[in-house]
Order: structure tokens, then C-alpha cells, then sequence
């Protein structure tokens, strides 16, 4: 039954409410400014340039009217809208500039300074717009229907809503587990890595606990419902996106403040510009109307505002061009200032997939006893591994050839590990699966097991302590141990684990190299599994064994310690992301929930470009603040010369333009790839 059909049933909506809708979809607004700023764009640049063709000023005007109108539409309302809060805003003090420039023929001045602040406004509003796809892309890991099974025993779809706590659902092989429960039926493995970050598949047995949002393998589960749909650990994940994006950034904080009483000074000085030279001084009206909109003109912040986009936009250009993605830049801004930086660890600093790293067989560790042993004595002379010898190549031959025709995450890197070495394959049949266990096949007529110790203790068969005493060695190394054997007889071990990033290593080198002393690892997985990848990158400080929510509350409480940025791949990582400082994700193998959450993204999973980014975005902080001191300075500068030597409106334009095309070509020189670890090797 369709989604549609099983909400109608019940009588339940089908289509989000008006409220939700627009919190979760980008609105159109950004793309309406983004046409008028094209728009003003287009009109400014022909009116200017028709003059150098003869373009009569007429026909030139009204093109500077067509940008006035487009460049000024969303800044004129939004200053109206201030104003009925009984406030000024820059938005305001804009668009009055360009009317006060228009006033005394200064066009090009005013609508100069609408496109610029036109343009600044749509970069925002377009990051703004990116950030709530973080919501939706959640928000699709939940089923919207489950299969609930009545006491009668007849199952039935019904839409989330409907459940109750103590329900039993039904999950069949290969779906998503729709709310929070306790298996009370079945075996199955169950990729949760969405929600807890483990990089294998979990055994899922009566009794255990699974999660709305992760996958179900290939055994049916009956499982009873523990938490009500809106208590479930992915709806407080997504409750947690909201919650963290919803706060504001100190910087924005500061600036909300500082734009209305900079907007109120520089009205209230022309206001007396005007006011205390006609009435007081009994001055010509022409000439102190023409003072005062000279005023306005260079105390209108076109520098300042120009200085900080023209820096920033130039040091998100060079940062797309090496592989990193910003979206915004506060973001950028903010990682200048980051003094400890917290990693995920599968998918992030580990590659997020099993691979084959040990291959033990007996001779290795028994010497001649192996063959001196109750177990050789009793090998078939026939097979890959043979009695006189069984090499680790054959061993994995035997059980890749066997684990080619299953589908579990673990045999297909056993297959993959084969295949890297270029070993055949043999044949093999008669597969038979054991959940939680491992599998058992045929190859030229023997009984092949390949699994855990509970599929070999299950059939009787007793293994060498030395075989035992090093799977348990290999496994305190955080590593996941399958035996081999063949007609009950063992062959050896294949170990396997979730292998480091091979710039992993050198990226947490660098990042102490830049200053970040303070380095965490934040996992899902074990505390043990954990300490083995930390102690092999040099990360001093490890939090396993965390859900989402834990990984919120590390996060936190560093945040209250020091400026944090969060690196992480998986939809667990989203609150982490959204609640850190910064939020970085990575980009070849990020979900799309880490992808639209995060403030940056690695694009092509590149660790190494991390680096890059935090002396980048030092470079661009730097740079920022040169072109705040000069764009104020030049105002100062300015605004003293309007009141003591009487600054003539055209030098006013030729200062206040040229302090703006020196702050756009400073910040113009972030686009070079250079300095320190800027340079790639």
C-alpha cells in the first residue's frame, strides 16, 4: 500500500503542514534576489559603459533607476520593517545614501553601493538556504510506514503515527528499522553505522536493542516498540540539528547590535549636517544640503561592508579550487579562531570499511607440532591446503572462493583482498548462511566453515590454544577474528579491521604543526577498538562507545573550553556538526545529512586539505581586519575633511571608491595559494 493510501486510512495527513514546509525546503526568496542582483548588475554596467558609446543621459538614468529599483528592493524593505520597529539598520542607511547620491546627481555612487550590498545579502541568504536541506535530508531516513504485526498474528502496514510503545513491528531483510525496539524475534546483522558510527555489522539476536533509521541484513526480526516515534534516538538527532542551528553565532550577535546604532549615528550627523549650519549659522541651504549629502555619501559604509565579502569570497574561490567546500563566511572566519578539533572515527579518520590486515595459520605459530598434531594427521591430501602445506595465499583463496557467494560486508573484503593479490578463485556450492555465526560451503566435496567461534563450537570442533591465544591477542587490537576450518578441522585465522586513512597520520602531525594542541576521537565503537587507532595517530584524548546525543554532550562541554571544530562523516556525526563551532564533513563518502549539517565539507575525502583550510582561513581573518582598520580609517579620514576644508562631493566619491577598490584588491590577493602549508605538495 502507498504511503498516500495507509495515511488516508487512518486520516492522516499526507502533505507536510505550511510551518514545517518552510523551515525544510529553500525558500524561493533567495533565488528572487539573486535575479535582482543580476538585474542591477546589468543596468548599473550599461549605464556606466553606454557613456563611453554615446549613450545619451537620459537613456543612461533610466538604466541607473532599472538598478536603484532592483538593487534596492529587499534593503527598502527591510529598512521599512525596522522602522515600524521604531529602529534604524544598515539596510536603511544604504538605500537612503543612494537616494542622497541620486539627489545630487551622484547615480553611479548610489547605485554602486545598492549592487554591492545587493550582492552581499544573496551570498547570506543562499548559506542560510543550504543549512536547512540538513533537516529534510534526515528527516528521509525515517520510513514513514511500518509493518505492524497484531496479536492475531496477521501483519498489517501502517503509517508511524498509529504506533504506540509495546507494538510489535515487523522488519523484513533489507529494510529500515522504523522506530526504537527490543528484538524479541529473529536473527539478523544490522548495518547501524547511520546512528551509532560502528563500522561493522551488528549481531542482532532476541534481546538486543535496534534503532529507527539504521538497516536490517537478511534475517527477519520481530521487534517490540520501546519509544514512541517522537522519542526515538534519529528523532533526537534531528531535534538536535534543529536546536543547534537555530543559535546564533557570537559574531552575528555583535553585529545585529552594532548595525543600528551605526546606522542611528551616521543619520543622526547628517541630521545636524543640516540642522546647525542653516538654523544656527544661518548658512545658504544649497550649500549646507550639499555638504551634508557629501556626508552621507562617504560615511556610508561601502568600504566596510565591501571589505569583509571581497576578502572572504576570495578565500572560499581559493578553497573550492584545493578541494574544500565553505558554505558561508562566518564559517571560515570562525575555523581562524578553532584551538581544538575533534574527530569521528570511522569514515573519517579510518577508511569506514573492513579490510583483510592478519592471516594466521597454525604452522606459523606450531612449527613442526603442527604437523606432528591430531589435526594434520586427520587432513584429506586434497583441497587448497593441502597436508604438506597451507600457505596464507591459500587460506585466502579457500575463503574467498567461498565468501564471493555471500554478501556480507566481512567476506566481501575477504573476496576484494583476493582479488588485490590476483589469487583464482575455486569452486564452491551448497552455501549456507548462519546468522550471527558466519557461513558454511563445499569445495571439492569438503565442508568448508568460515565465521566466529560460536560457528566452530557449535559443530564440536576443537582448535590448538595457540590458534585461540592468538585470535584474542588479534582482537585486543581491535580487530575483528574469523576462523577457517575444513571438515572440522582448523586452518587458520583471518583478521580483519576498519584500517586508518593513509593521511590520517600526517594531517593530525600538521594540525599540531598549525598550533591545535588539543586533538580528540569520538566513536561509536569500543573504547578499546578506539585506543588502538589513537595510539597509531598520536590522539591522546579518545570518547568511545558514544550514541549522538553523547557525542553532543563532549562536544559541549569543549565548546565551553575552547573554540572546537567537529570532522566527521556519518548522519550520528549531524548533531555533533551542528552543535561544534565548526562543522566539517567529509565529502566522497559523507551522508547527506553530514554534508548539508556541516559549515565545510573535504571534498574527495582529503584530510590533508584540513590543514590548508585552517592557515587559509588565518590568512583570510588577517586580512579581514586590515580591511575593516582601512576601510574606518578612510571614513575618519573623510568625514574630518567634509567638516574642515569643506571636501568637495567628487573627491568625497574619488576617496570613498578608491578606499573600496583597495580593500577589494587586498582581499583579491587571497585568491594565490601561498605561505606555509598553503603550498600543496
Amino acid at each position: 500500500m502507498s504511503n498516500e493510501g495507509v495515511a488516508g486510512k487512518y486520516g492522516l495527513a499526507t502533505e507536510p503542514t505550511p510551518e514545517v514546509e518552510e523551515d525544510i525546503t529553500p525558500g524561493g526568496l533567495t533565488r528572487t534576489e539573486a535575479v535582482l542582483t543580476a538585474i542591477c548588475t546589468l543596468a548599473l554596467a550599461t549605464g556606466f559603459f553606454g557613456g563611453f558609446f554615446g549613450m545619451t543621459e537620459p537613456v543612461r538614468t533610466i538604466f541607473y533607476i532599472i538598478a536603484y529599483l532592483s538593487g534596492g528592493f529587499f534593503g527598502t524593505i527591510e529598512g521599512l520593517k525596522a522602522l515600524r520597529r521604531f529602529e534604524l539598520n544598515v539596510d536603511f542607511l544604504m538605500v537612503l545614501a543612494a537616494v542622497g547620491a541620486a539627489s545630487i546627481g551622484e547615480w553611479v555612487e548610489g547605485a554602486t553601493l545598492l549592487f554591492l550590498f545587493s550582492l552581499s545579502n544573496t551570498l547570506q541568504a543562499y548559506a542560510l538556504d543550504r543549512s536547512r536541506h540538513a533537516i529534510r535530508a534526515l528527516m528521509d531516513l525515517r520510513p514513514a510506514e511500518a509493518t505492524l504485526r497484531h496479536p492475531d498474528g496477521t501483519d498489517e502496514v501502517v503509517p508511524l503515527e498509529v504506533l504506540k510503545i509495546g507494538d510489535l513491528i515487523l522488519v523484513k531483510p533489507g529494510e529500515r528499522f522504523a522506530v526504537d525496539g527490543e528484538v524479541v524475534s529473529g536473527a539478523s546483522s544490522v548495518d547501524q553505522a547511520a546512528i551509532t558510527g560502528e563500522s561493522m555489522p551488528v549481531a542482532k539476536e532476541v534481546g538486543a536493542i535496534v534503532f529507527a533509521g539504521t538497516v536490517n541484513g537478511k534475517g527477519a526480526l520481530e521487534v517490540r516498540m520501546t519509544k514512541a516515534v517522537e522519542d526515538t534516538t534519529l528523532a533526537k538527532i534531528i531535534q538536535l540539528v534543529e536546536q543547534a542551528q537555530s543559535s546564533k553565532a557570537p559574531t552575528q550577535r555583535f553585529l545585529d547590535e552594532f548595525e543600528p546604532k551605526y546606522a542611528m549615528g551616521v543619520v543622526a550627523m547628517v541630521i545636524l549636517a543640516i540642522l546647525i549650519p542653516y538654523f544656527l549659522l544661518r548658512q545658504p541651504f544649497d550649500e549646507v544640503f550639499y555638504r551634508a549629502m557629501t556626508l552621507l555619501v562617504v560615511a556610508s559604509p561601502c568600504a566596510l561592508v565591501i571589505s569583509t565579502p571581497a576578502s572572504i569570497l576570495s578565500a572560499i574561490a581559493n578553497a573550492a579550487r584545493n578541494g574544500i567546500l565553505v558554505k558561508g563566511g562566518a564559517y571560515l572566519e570562525q575555523l581562524a579562531s578553532v584551538e581544538a578539533i575533534a574527530f569521528d572515527k570511522t569514515g573519517t579518520l579510518t577508511m569506514g570499511r573492513p579490510s583483510v590486515v592478519d592471516i594466521v595459520v597454525p604452522q606459523e605459530l606450531l612449527g613442526d607440532a603442527w604437523f606432528e598434531s591430531e589435526f594434520f594427521s586427520r587432513l584429506e591430501p586434497s583441497g587448497p591446503c593441502t597436508p604438506d602445506r597451507c600457505a596464507p595465499e591459500e587460506l585466502l583463496q579457500l575463503a574467498a572462493s567461498v565468501e564471493r557467494l555471500s554478501e556480507h560486508p566481512l567476506g566481501d573484503a575477504i573476496v576484494k583482498a583476493a582479488q588485490a593479490q590476483s589469487i583464482p578463485f575455486v569452486e564452491a556450492d551448497n552455501l549456507q548462511s548462519i546468522t550471527g555465526q558466519g557461513v558454511i560451503a563445499y569445495v571439492k566435496g569438503a565442508e568448508i566453515r568460515i565465521g566466529n567461534q560460536r560457528l566452530f563450537d557449535t559443530a564440536g570442533q576443537l582448535w590448538p590454544e595457540p590458534l585461540r591465544a592468538r585470535a584474542r591477542d588479534l582482537e585486543a587490537q581491535g580487530k575483528t577474528v574469523i576462523g577457517v576450518s575444513r571438515d572440522n578441522h582448523p586452518l587458520g585465522l583471518i583478521a580483519l579491521a576498519d584500517t586508518v586513512r593513509p593521511d590520517a597520520k600526517a594531517t593530525i602531525a600538521a594540525l599540531r604543526a598549525l598550533g591545535i594542541r588539543r586533538i580528540i576521537m569520538l566513536t561509536g565503537d569500543t573504547h578499546r577498538v578506539a585506543a588502538v587507532v589513537a595510539e597509531e595517530l598520536g590522539i591522546d584524548e579518545v570518547h568511545g562507545d558514544l550514541l549522538p546525543e553523547q557525542k553532543v554532550e563532549v562536544i559541549r562541554r569543549l565548546t565551553q573550553q575552547a573554540s572546537v571544530a567537529m570532522v566527521g562523516d556519518g548522519v550520528n556525526d549531524a548533531p555533533a556538526l551542528a552543535t561544534s563551532n565548526v562543522g566539517i564533513a567529509m565529502g566522497g563518502a559523507g551522508t547527506d545529512v553530514a554534508l548539508e549539517t556541516a559549515d565545510m565539507v573535504l571534498m574527495g575525502d582529503d584530510l590533508t586539505r584540513l590543514p590548508y583550510a585552517i592557515e587559509l582561513s588565518r590568512r583570510a581573518r588577517q586580512i579581514v581586519w586590515q580591511n575593516i582598520a582601512f576601510s574606518m580609517s578612510v571614513i575618519v579620514f573623510l568625514i574630518a575633511g567634509v567638516f574642515l576644508v569643506r571636501l568637495p562631493l567628487p573627491l568625497g566619491v574619488v576617496g570613498h571608491e578608491g578606499s573600496t577598490l583597495v580593500v577589494v584588491a587586498n582581499g583579491l590577493r587571497l585568491l594565490r595559494s601561498s605561505g606555509g602549508l598553503l603550498k600543496r605538495n
